[in-house]
């Protein structure tokens, strides 16, 4: 062989080689991340869920991938999101928000999924106990609940002259009856006038916040909903046009300009579950791996805003508050 033609021979082979080790490497696994709600750089869920899976070894795009679907809180949307998921053979699907839940269990019975969610999943039907989950269901849940009582007490403290409590619930959500089961428990102990409200889009916010005010002198809960969430600014637009006292279950309403919140920290939830899915895909099952309950609560309020509602503060609350808005 000629000189110049082993060289030429060479050089193809330093080229080649290189290509077929990369085309040998395994497949990154695949995380399909599937949530109700709408992509948020104020609140972002994927963000902290990314933490979680740094937490537990991986990273996106060294270790692992993530296929991200929003439902854009068009719940019905959900199944075919799921599906196109399934298809894509992910590893295990994360469901942000309950509905999310429901439509990744009903696409797979083998698929690990870990959820994030502020109802019960057990009452939901999502797993079999807290502790021994059973099946390919586990995650994260806030109880949330259970704060309804807390919520309605904190506006009953704020604004004692409010002669009624309006409840804004989404329909929607497949756990509407639940949450109105806790607000009717809560108020059999508070004893207030409670008037639920639905919403279920955007254009049902404006018209429903705006029939209160005929209602006279009340004030609001907004109980957890992603459509709720995306649709925060416009809430709390509403609730300061309106001089409509106003609690939620986000701090990031407060961080809008709302004026108080009382919830679990989300951002730790979501961390959570990127814990859990890293542990999934090093092995571990959903099924041995107990749901789990945050323990810190945060209660935010805004001064400013109390003041243009021409609310007085308690200093019972103000010394409970985590972190205040001035």
């Amino acid at each position: 062989m000629r000189r110049r033609e082993f060289i030429s021979l060479l050089s193809s082979a330093a080229v080649a080689w290189p290509i077929a080790a990369r085309a040998q490497q395994p497949a990154l696994p695949v995380i399909g991340f599937l949530d109700s709600g709408s992509p948020d750089k104020d609140a972002n869920p994927e963000r902290a869920f990314r933490q979680g899976l740094a937490e537990a070894g991986y990273e996106e795009g060294r270790n692992v991938a993530i296929e991200y679907r929003w439902a854009e809180s068009h719940y019905d949307r959900l199944p075919a999101l799921a599906a196109d998921l399934i298809l894509h053979r992910v590893a295990a699907i994360v469901a942000g928000a309950v509905d999310a839940a429901h439509a990744a269990k009903a696409a797979t019975s083998t698929i690990p999924i870990v959820f994030s969610m502020s109802g019960d999943p057990v009452t939901e039907g999502l797993v079999a106990s807290l502790n021994q989950p059973g099946g390919n269901l586990t995650g994260v849940t806030s109880f949330s609940g259970v704060l309804s009582s807390k919520r309605l007490e904190l506006l009953r403290e704020l604004v004692p002259t409010a002669g009624f409590v309006a409840v804004l619930i989404n329909p929607s959500n497949s756990n509407a009856k639940f949450r109105l089961k806790e607000v009717e428990d809560a108020n059999r102990v508070l004893a207030l006038q409670t008037h639920v409200v639905n919403a279920s889009n955007q254009d049902d916010i404006d018209v429903t916040v705006t029939s209160l005010v005929q209602r006279g002198n009340g004030a609001l809960l907004v109980v957890d909903d992603p459509l709720f969430l995306s649709q925060r600014i416009k809430l709390v637009t509403l609730a300061a046009r309106y001089r409509i006292p106003t609690i939620y279950f986000r701090s990031e309403f407060v961080d809008a300009g709302g004026l108080i919140s009382y919830a679990t920290d989300y951002s730790e939830m979501y961390r959570q579950i990127g814990r859990y899915t890293g542990q999934i895909l090093k092995g571990a099952k959903p099924a041995d791996l107990p749901v789990v309950q945050p323990t810190r609560l945060e209660l935010v309020i805004n001064l400013k805003t109390a003041g243009e509602l021409g609310l007085t503060v308690p200093p019972s609350i103000l010394l409970r508050a985590d972190r205040v808005i001035e």
